[in-house]
């Protein structure tokens, strides 16, 4: 990847491959609120789509300046499969995941970029990560430890 278009395509189309993986999970599951709770993964990750277009078109900029709080939930909690029967707890888990990876992805990138606009621009794209990740916490943390 060497010029900003790059980059951008490459997280947009990272968004569009959590948006179809929610999606799908969505389709084969059979509990009806699981489903609504999946779609709205998807929903989330169309709308993280369609920000990184409008940095694309220029007409949104990403910040890498603003500290995004980690709750560091992911950290204790086991890797788990998507089944046709997941639970709330375990697709929470695996959206806090899959979104850990990506921060972790545009992290490694925004350390290894030489020049100093792709710094910051991955940079950015790992803060996106991180509010995603929060997010997602922080519905586990209403949603599923609050039952606990």
């Amino acid at each position: 990847m060497n010029s900003v278009d790059e980059i951008l395509d490459f997280a947009i189309q990272r968004e569009q491959e959590a948006a179809d993986f929610y999606d799908g999970l969505a389709q084969r599951v059979e509990s009806a609120w699981m489903k609504e709770m999946l779609l709205s993964f998807k929903a989330e990750e169309l709308r993280h789509k369609g920000k990184l277009k409008s940095v694309k078109k220029g007409e949104q900029l990403l910040s890498s300046s603003q500290r995004v709080q980690d709750l560091k939930i992911s950290d204790y909690l086991v890797d788990v499969q998507p089944t046709p029967d997941i639970t709330l707890q375990d697709a929470m888990i695996i959206a806090m995941k899959r979104e850990k990876m990506a921060h972790r992805l545009y992290s490694d990138l925004a350390a290894k970029a030489q020049d100093p606009q792709m710094q910051e621009l991955f940079a950015g794209l790992a803060k996106e990560e991180a509010r995603h990740k929060l997010y997602f916490e922080e519905q586990y943390d209403e949603q599923v430890m609050r039952d606990n």
